[in-house]
């Protein structure tokens, strides 16, 4: 992993992460099957390997990031030899003694390289100085890369939404305890 300093955003970070490229690719997608029968709905969710690999937006449009970030409760920016090259947004709100990250892009180039998992370990620690038990990451379910990222830190499934995101995703979300 290149050697990267994490700390809080500040305003002047802001024209770095709009001009990162949010957008993935991916080879992979969990497909949701929902079975409704008397007394009981069934949801289950496969991984399914796409014919060829796909380029996914990112679900929110990049251009109201800025004002989404006013209303987290904290950013954390990965740094690499004076550059900005990734970071996480994280929010207090939508959940009780939960931290809840809801956006974590990298520097294309730099991707797969441990920044993202690095940004995931710096916000568990930061859940636990905001004495919250529990975080929670969401993400898109064609999102494989992160998918399998959470899966590597210790994350497990904890809910999904249909219909989340503006593009009408679904929402995956992954939970870990902090203590």
């Amino acid at each position: 992993m290149p050697e990267i300093e994490i700390r809080p955003a500040i305003s002047s970070d802001i024209p770095a992460l709009m001009a990162l490229d949010h957008h993935y690719s991916s080879d992979y997608v969990w497909q949701m099957e929902l079975e409704t029968e008397e007394n009981q709905i069934k949801v289950h969710f496969r991984q399914v390997k796409l014919p060829r690999s796909v380029r996914v937006e990112y679900p929110r449009p990049v251009s109201s990031l800025a004002d989404d970030w006013t209303r987290r409760s904290g950013i954390l920016v990965a740094v690499h030899q004076g550059e900005t090259v990734g970071y996480i947004s994280l929010n207090l709100q939508l959940a009780p003694c939960t931290t809840w990250a809801t956006d974590l892009a990298v520097i294309r180039r730099l991707r797969r390289q441990g920044i993202g998992s690095a940004l995931v370990l710096a916000a568990e620690e930061w859940g636990l100085q905001h004495d919250t038990r529990r975080i929670v990451l969401e993400m898109q379910p064609k999102n494989y890369p992160a998918n399998q990222m959470a899966h590597k830190l210790g994350f497990e499934l904890c809910g999904f939404n249909d219909n989340y995101y503006a593009n009408h995703d679904i929402a995956l979300f992954y939970g870990k305890s902090l203590r």
